[in-house]
């Protein structure tokens, strides 16, 4: 008896390693996309951006995203999902040190666009690893370690463009900001990338991917020291039936059945991003700065924004394997656009200033937290068949990186021109989430993937 309760211990914590090493590049991808909003406030005077062009400055990353996930997909279908990630990692490293040092806003975008390409793939890969890795019961909680280290490196960032800006008003004030702090910024993420690039070499391939190519062995050695050999070849036996009864042509996914889980998916890939949560993450410091706070206060008050970022996503994690995907969603949704329209009328008052602006801000970004930022990701990892879900998932992937960039590269110029009124739009595409989750939906709670699977073919 002590020796099950044993086995089954090192099977989770080995489980839980795999899922933190793969959570890394959630990490990454949270620390890059972050990075922006305090390197934005110098780098606004240093080259005397316009609306048009800051946005540029901070949705260029946005561009590699989308090549990230439409080419990673692909990619980790042929050479598996830890060659890939070792690729993006490679890529974090060499985008930090190049934006770091450019001489134009032109240079700074081409090493953006670079570890934007690794984070379209590690937006991807990520989640996808884990749950080809995790149990069914725990899937849910385990993809959302993937949510929980995104929102841990935007936190992380967070200190330490606040540190990085606190540093250089010893150092020469606001000139020296402008002239060298938003560069320390982004250099500080090649460390995070060096830590990703060595883990990944101590962890295995995906046992889904191994037993798609025949090297089912690998794959049992990774199964039974996660689940134990009993269930090991429980699962292997699941996913060889799967795989048998699959079309392996990317077309069976617009097929009846599988056809509505694309679609699915890519709409709730965009409406993550439409609803607005990167105009607040990637610009939060600009906006308390524009509602009358310090550049010092600014910085403070969007590390507050992480915390309460990072602390309801840990809500996320307990409890979306008890109370669902579905009920989750709806009730971000809800929370968002109370949020949102709150935000809007303060404006629209003249009341749109200091605690009150936070407090809505907050609200806001727990509502997301808790299910529309981590939810989502574990939808997308589930509902797509396992010989394609690479793919599959680069397409909704890719989306939602188009939907975000062209939030991110017009959130400037609506500021600029709508104000705060802007907040009414992203308020409007909540109430659509409410409406299309609520409709259009399934729970997917317990299921294995071969047997969301097979409710899509069931459909036909």
């Amino acid at each position: 008896m002590l020796s099950d309760k044993q086995d089954r211990l090192g099977s989770a914590m080995y489980m839980w390693v795999l899922a933190s090493v793969a959570a890394l590049g959630g990490l990454l991808f949270g620390y890059d996309t972050a990075v922006i909003s305090g390197a934005i406030v110098y780098m606004e005077p240093h080259w005397h951006l316009d609306s048009v062009v800051k946005g540029w400055a901070a949705s260029s990353a946005l561009v590699g995203c989308i090549g990230g996930a439409m080419f990673a997909g692909v990619l980790s279908d042929w050479l598996g999902r830890k060659k890939v990630m070792i690729l993006s990692a490679v890529l974090f490293g060499i985008s930090g040190i190049g934006a770091a040092l450019p001489d134009t806003v032109t240079q700074l975008a081409i090493a953006r666009i670079l570890g934007g390409f690794a984070i379209g793939a590690a937006s991807m890969l990520s989640p996808l690893y884990i749950a080809e890795i995790a149990p069914a019961p725990v899937r849910g909680r385990m993809v959302s370690v993937n949510q929980f280290a995104i929102v841990g490196g935007m936190l992380v960032v967070y200190f330490v463009n606040a540190y990085i800006a606190r540093l250089g008003e010893g150092l020469g004030g606001e000139a020296w900001n402008i002239a060298y702090g938003w560069r320390w910024m982004f250099g500080s993420g090649a460390l995070p990338a060096v830590l990703f690039f060595v883990l990944l070499f101590f962890v295995p391939e995906s046992p889904r991917w191994l037993i798609k190519r025949g090297r089912r062995s690998e794959a049992m050695a990774v199964l039974t020291r996660v689940n134990g050999d009993a269930q090991a070849r429980r699962d292997a036996a699941e996913i060889e039936e799967a795989i048998a009864h699959e079309d392996t042509s990317i077309a069976q996914l617009f097929q009846p059945g599988l056809r509505w889980a694309m679609v699915m998916g890519i709409v709730l890939a965009v409406l993550q991003q439409v609803t607005g949560i990167n105009v607040v993450l990637y610009y939060a410091t600009d906006i308390f700065k524009n509602l009358g706070s310090s550049s010092t206060m600014a910085f403070y008050q969007t590390v507050v924004v992480g915390a309460v970022n990072l602390a309801f996503t840990i809500l996320a994690i307990r409890v979306v394997d008890r109370i669902g995907r579905k009920p989750l969603l709806v009730l971000a949704s809800v929370g968002m656009g109370v949020s949102l329209f709150a935000l809007g009328g303060a404006y629209a008052l003249g009341q749109l200033k200091g605690l009150l602006a936070l407090v809505f801000i907050l609200t806001y970004v727990a509502s997301f937290a808790v299910a529309m930022g981590p939810v989502v990701w574990v939808v997308l990892a589930e509902i797509y068949p396992t010989r394609v879900r690479g793919t599959a998932m680069s397409i909704a992937t890719l989306c939602l990186w188009t939907a975000c960039f062209v939030v991110s590269q017009t959130s400037p110029w609506l500021q600029e021109h709508l104000a705060g009124y802007s907040f009414f739009i992203y308020g409007v595409m909540c109430i659509v989430s409410i409406v299309f989750v609520s409709l259009a939906v399934p729970e997917t709670k317990g299921m294995t993937l071969e047997q969301i699977e097979r409710s899509w073919v069931a459909e036909k």
